[in-house]
């Protein structure tokens, strides 16, 4: 029996939380900052995920999902700017 898409999503948004808190608890970075870019970057993963999957924007007229991903590039981008400058 072949899983669900959104189980798939699901067990991938475990996953990249088990990734984002490793980062958080034991960087591989020099420098914390690029550790804390990796997993705001991580976090906007995974919440393109959720709005499009857990929301249904995935199957939504082309300009509400136009606007969930453009939403999820600018505040991710904005925040990560903020934090490393």
């Amino acid at each position: 029996m072949k899983p669900r898409r959104i189980t798939v999503v699901w067990l991938g948004l475990l996953a990249a939380t088990a990734l984002s808190w490793e980062f958080g608890h034991q960087s591989l970075f020099k420098d914390p900052r690029n550790a804390g870019v990796v997993v705001i970057a991580i976090a906007f993963i995974k919440i393109r995920f959720v709005i499009q999957d857990f929301m249904e924007l995935r199957h939504a007229p082309l300009g509400m999902r136009v606007a969930g991903e453009a939403w999820a590039f600018c505040v991710g981008g904005v925040l990560i700017a903020l934090y490393r400058f």
